[in-house]
């Protein structure tokens, strides 16, 4: 039980520093500072591998308790445990780690809701702006209106035969 609760303390601690490395993102996201946001990215990339083995060591030791007890759970998960715990100070122990587990999770999902918006909205800006610099034939004044219009693809206004 103390393994678990180590890993499930290693797990809240990378996910905090997760947490950190997604408000960084935030940052350069609203500051558009592509360089420090593609190293930012380098970063988040390599504690998500960090978090991934150690997932599977919790993983591990959650199925190696469930069989120790003699029980046969499918897809066994902390709150499983915890129900089946009978030490009550062991109980409590992995119960609050758990909690604070979930806390920074939820913490970490609501950053990333945000950054992922100010991405959207970025992108929108970026569409907008190239639909303002690209406007059809049509809108434009040196077209001769005498004469029936037709249909003409699309040009920039910066024609390179001009």
């Amino acid at each position: 039980m103390n393994e678990l609760r180590l890993a499930l303390t290693e797990l809240t601690n990378l996910h905090r520093e997760l947490l950190d490395i997604s408000v960084e993102k935030t940052e350069w996201i609203k500051a558009g500072n592509i360089d420090n946001l593609q190293q930012t990215l380098v970063n988040e990339r390599q504690l998500v591998r960090k978090i991934e083995k150690v997932e599977k060591i919790r993983t591990r030791l959650v199925n190696n308790w469930v069989e120790a007890e003699g029980m046969t759970e499918p897809n066994p998960t902390i709150t499983f445990i915890l129900e089946q715990m009978i030490n009550e100070t062991d109980k409590r122990e992995l119960e609050e780690v758990a909690i604070g587990l979930t806390k920074v999770i939820t913490e970490l999902k609501a950053q990333e809701k945000l950054n992922l918006a100010l991405i959207n909205q970025s992108m929108q800006f970026v569409h907008m702006s190239l639909d303002l610099m690209s406007p059809s034939l049509k809108n434009m004044n040196y077209s001769n209106t005498d004469k029936p219009s037709t249909e003409q693809p699309n040009r920039s206004i910066f024609d390179s035969k001009a």
